[in-house]
């Protein structure tokens, strides 16, 4: 019962595809206009190529980071690979509101204790006391996962 999948959010095949495909076009057209440029500076083009190539490798992280789903269960928040986010019982709020610092389509969970900072880039992020759980997900999915983990927090101090 405890390792029982309560929530999951997946990313959408054609979220993943148009961010992928935003941020491969952008490194690509800067790398190429870097190479296709006349008489520039040679700064100028090694920064081009630089900042291309950088925007690049994100893709890639990009594209493993969104290969994987976030799962809740009864004692922790965690990718299906096996990768912890945080455990339950770390958890103090959630917050969805329009005003709130979190990523698109998603959520905000607030913990107790800071925790090391990591990045799943287009899935979630964990800076300090927070995670960020969205990007190129599904709203409904972040919405559900979010409600049961209020549920949660509601049996844990006896609401419920």
């Amino acid at each position: 019962m405890e390792q029982e999948v309560l929530a999951v959010i997946r990313p959408t095949i054609w979220r993943r595809t148009v961010a992928i495909g935003a941020l491969t076009a952008l490194g690509v057209l800067m790398v190429w206009l870097a190479f296709g440029a006349g008489p520039a500076a040679l700064v100028w083009k090694v920064i081009a190529i630089g900042a291309g190539c950088s925007v690049l490798v994100l893709v890639d992280r990009l594209r493993r980071a969104t290969a994987v789903s976030l799962e809740l269960t009864a004692s922790e928040l965690r990718e299906s690979s096996g990768r912890v986010l945080c455990r339950t019982d770390q958890i103090v709020s959630i917050d969805r509101s329009a005003f709130a610092f979190k990523p698109s389509n998603g959520l905000l969970v607030r913990l107790d204790t800071a925790q090391p900072l990591a990045w799943a880039p287009g899935l979630w992020w964990r800076f300090g006391k927070r995670i960020g759980i969205g990007g190129v997900t599904s709203a409904a999915e972040a919405k559900f996962m979010a409600e049961a983990i209020t549920l949660m927090l509601m049996q844990r101090r006896g609401e419920v």
